[in-house]
């Protein structure tokens, strides 16, 4: 099966990914633009804005956003011990299943909430911590920080995860955004398409990487066992975490900015330098180790490399990164969703059936 390369399964005007210039483009302007220029919620007023005809300008939509974080946080009365035993993607989506289906805005902005919510909720209920109600009055991104650390976050923090947020907000048709699209196309609603799209991402092909990248920073441990670590480890054929991508046949634009964003940490010394040593050290050596191992593909760095990094510094757990991939990432699943609800049909492809037949067998 050829994962339906080179199909076209539809039309929309949320991004363009361009693999061979390595360069993402949201509505119209480069991810690089929008990172060092928007908060998270003027790219989902940007995103959303033929979509829903109430979010006509992020001040508006930012309230209204805020407003939503609150009303998500009455739901952490289920995160009952069962729910906290799941890992904490499987908890999340547990929780995002009790909002009520719907297809206007504020079933779209309490969404997007739910998910800013529950991961720094389930992340301190499973450390035995009381969850920190939202602040409706802060930035998308500094409420969720101070919401996982229970103390205002420093600026630099929040810039940091204000451009990891929009670098993940929306990247083309992957599987979990194609996923959204498919359940769309059935009217189920927007609840329904978004658990549906959180448990695509949660494989480890799509949006479960950026855990093992650190599992490989530990192993190698410094960066003069870079080059003989990564030699030994493709000799076994294994998979080096955070480089390649279906995609992009250069550089993944998203590495960039979150590397700025953990550029911004470092400066503030929000992270030790010696971990950032290690990384550089780890790419310089993977991308040489990938040519000589593979030279006929052109394997780079991707987004799960540098945002391991940049969640780890901020102190998320490394078992809960895909739910903050997926808290940047709601936006753009509720785009697609909403864009195929009102513009597309019933998606339904054809297969070729390569089984016996009748007569044939006999």
């Amino acid at each position: 099966m050829n994962g339906l390369d080179g199909i076209i399964a539809a039309e929309t005007g949320l991004s363009d990914v361009d693999g061979e210039a390595g360069r993402l483009i949201i509505r119209g302007r480069p991810l690089d633009e929008l990172a060092a220029h928007y908060r998270y919620e003027d790219v989902l007023a940007l995103l959303w804005e033929t979509l829903f005809p109430e979010s006509e300008h992020g001040g508006t939509l930012a309230t209204m956003l805020g407003q939503a974080r609150a009303r998500a946080f009455t739901h952490l009365d289920a995160a009952d011990a069962r729910v906290l035993e799941l890992p904490p993607v499987d908890g999340v989506r547990s929780l995002l299943g009790r909002l009520a289906d719907g297809e206007d805005l504020t079933s779209a902005l309490d969404l997007v909430a739910a998910l800013a919510v529950f991961t720094p909720a389930v992340t301190r209920l499973r450390r035995g911590l009381d969850p920190i109600r939202p602040d409706p009055t802060l930035s998308h991104a500094a409420d969720m920080m101070r919401m996982l650390q229970a103390r205002a976050p420093e600026p630099e923090q929040i810039a940091a995860l204000d451009r990891y947020l929009v670098s993940a907000v929306d990247h083309g048709l992957n599987a979990s955004s194609f996923t959204a699209r498919v359940i769309a196309s059935t009217r189920a609603g927007l609840t329904s398409s978004l658990v549906g799209a959180l448990c695509a991402l949660k494989g480890p092909l799509h949006g479960g990487a950026p855990g093992p990248v650190l599992d490989m920073l530990d192993a190698i441990g410094r960066p003069a066992a870079a080059g003989s670590w990564l030699e030994a480890a493709l000799a076994r054929g294994e998979r080096l975490m955070g480089f390649g991508h279906r995609i992009y046949r250069v550089r993944d634009p998203r590495a960039d900015v979150v590397k700025g964003a953990l550029e911004i940490l470092a400066r503030a010394g929000h992270i030790d330098p010696s971990r950032l040593r290690l990384a550089e050290a780890v790419e310089r050596e993977a991308i040489a180790a990938l040519a000589r191992h593979k030279p006929g593909r052109r394997l780079q760095t991707n987004l799960e490399f540098y945002t391991a990094l940049l969640l780890e510094a901020l102190g998320f757990p490394r078992e809960a990164f895909t739910c903050v991939f997926a808290a940047g990432r709601a936006g753009g699943w509720v785009a697609h969703a909403r864009e195929q609800a009102l513009r597309g049909r019933l998606i339904r492809p054809s297969s070729r059936y390569v089984g016996p037949i009748p007569g044939e067998a006999a």
